[in-house]
């Protein structure tokens, strides 16, 4: 029996949890500050895109490799490294004077961030070696994620009130100071045996696919498909040499047999089009409170924060499901709860059932993130939690951006059939003798949203409930490596 965490423990979890705040937050405060920054820059939409995009584009690029850097050279050692580089550079950028720094800085915050999420979920692996307690610390991570992910606008709004839009950047450096000094004290060492030379061909193609892919899902909807296209097909074919690779090299990158593990599988590609959902709705959704309702973007912003509250809420819950279901069963059960909450969003408008429909679609996905990383970590030996753990992160990055692509783009195509008229729907609400046409329209674009969401969510659950044979079958001295 695994000796349970003590006090030292969970005041490193404590320490953790700033990190995954500020990766969560630096992904979405942006987003109120933009127009702010762009008036003062003078940035293009083009240079704009590239501001709110470059971040999270390289942090999916490179959270593999650094996944697997923290097990080769010390997770806590990447983690403090990668914290203390995020901190200067989030002055740097709270002081930008130009959009092409601001982009180049924020790229690079990105490869910082992608040292922080694969090196707290690792650590934490380390330091909860009790099932039930690394439940619970994953659960609160988890939590503290997508807390941060919905505090962001509404935190930022606060500020851009009071203060210029370089505050947004500048609420991490506390945070890091607080990591830097309390961090060696708190969190342990841990590093992988020996393995081999690192395989800096595996990095290159993993680079190269991933940040390809993200390319091409990012740009497909905003503008001629030729290029994003290209870019994929490129980046797949860079993957397939990828993968080959890790399945005949002595020291692969990552360890790909792991998808023999059904649980393991199941988990992976339920949060990619797990994200691929929550993405596409999201996206929907904001719009629909400015642009149709006609909220300000700081009170559209406060209106969506259930969303982020209710897959805080779920994954808090999600270890008390344990008592009586198998993680599986909770799983399937509350992704079943977010397709309930898609049909409302399918079938209704209005801000009420809109409101009731991201909360319990949120809800019900805490479950996933919660449990399903915890079997992720649990089904490989610890030398290996950071790679597990940059795949669980990668696969949230892509169904991210591919829902943003996909559903973004299948959202259009409902708004000018059902409007042949419309330009964009922003442009469309101005013009008084088009605008309820406009709305109208993209109601129904909203609609079709809550049925792929709908759809997607009830495939998720039908594959998860695969697991429970695995469960059954398999002990747990080899579900834990």
């Amino acid at each position: 029996m695994e000796k349970p965490a003590g006090r030292r423990e969970w005041l490193g979890l404590a320490v953790l949890v700033l990190p995954t705040l500020l990766v969560a937050m630096d992904m979405t405060s942006l987003f109120l500050a933009l127009p702010q920054l762009s008036a003062d820059l003078g940035a293009t939409s083009t240079e704009q895109l590239w501001i709110t995009d470059s971040y999270g584009f390289v942090v999916a690029g490179f959270v593999i490799t650094m996944g697997t850097l923290g097990d080769r050279i010390g997770r806590r050692r990447l983690l403090l490294a990668g914290g203390g580089a995020f901190g200067l550079l989030s002055i740097v950028a709270a002081f930008s004077t130009s959009p092409e720094m601001l982009i180049v800085v924020r790229g690079a915050l990105g490869i910082a961030g992608a040292t922080l999420m694969p090196s707290t979920l690792a650590l934490i692996t380390n330091m909860f070696r009790d099932e039930k307690q690394r439940g619970t610390a994953i659960s609160v991570w988890a939590t503290c994620q997508f807390a941060g992910g919905a505090a962001g606008p509404v935190f930022a709004g606060f500020l851009l009130q009071h203060f210029t839009w370089g505050s947004v950047f500048l609420v991490a450096v506390p945070a890091v100071a607080v990591l830097l000094v309390a961090g060696p004290f708190l969190l342990p060492e841990f590093r992988a045996p020996a393995s081999g030379r690192p395989d800096f061909p595996g990095v290159a193609l993993s680079l190269a696919a991933v940040l390809l892919i993200v390319f091409g899902l990012k740009q497909l909807p905003t503008g001629s498909p030729v290029l994003p296209v290209a870019a994929i097909a490129t980046g797949a074919a860079l993957g397939t040499v990828f993968v080959r690779r890790q399945l005949t090299t002595a020291s692969p990158l990552l360890d790909l047999r792991l998808f023999r593990n059904r649980p393991f599988t199941a988990v992976l590609v339920a949060l990619v089009f797990a994200g691929v959902a929550m993405a596409g709705v999201g996206l929907l959704v904001t719009q629909y409170l400015q642009s149709v309702l006609g909220h300000s973007p700081l009170v559209s912003a406060l209106l969506f924060a259930p969303m982020g509250l209710g897959v805080a809420a779920g994954t808090m819950t999600a270890p008390s499901l344990t008592r009586r279901l198998t993680p599986a069963t909770a799983i399937a059960g509350g992704l079943a709860v977010s397709a309930a909450g898609s049909l409302l969003l399918a079938c209704t408008g209005g801000l009420g059932p809109i409101m009731v429909g991201i909360t319990l679609l949120a809800l019900g996905t805490g479950p996933l993130f919660a449990l399903g990383i915890g079997l992720v970590l649990g089904s490989v030996p610890p030398e290996r939690a950071g790679s597990a753990a940059s795949m669980a992160d990668t696969g949230n990055y892509l169904g991210g951006s591919l829902g943003l692509a996909l559903i973004g783009l299948t959202a259009s195509a409902v708004y000018h059939a059902a409007f042949p008229a419309g330009t964009t729907l922003a442009a469309d609400v101005t013009r008084p003798e088009v605008a309820d046409q406009a709305k109208q329209a993209f109601t129904g674009a909203l609609n079709v949203t809550g049925v792929i969401a709908a759809v997607l969510f009830t495939g998720l659950a039908l594959l998860v409930t695969t697991m429970r044979r695995t469960e059954t079958a398999t002990p747990e001295p080899a579900m834990a490596g």
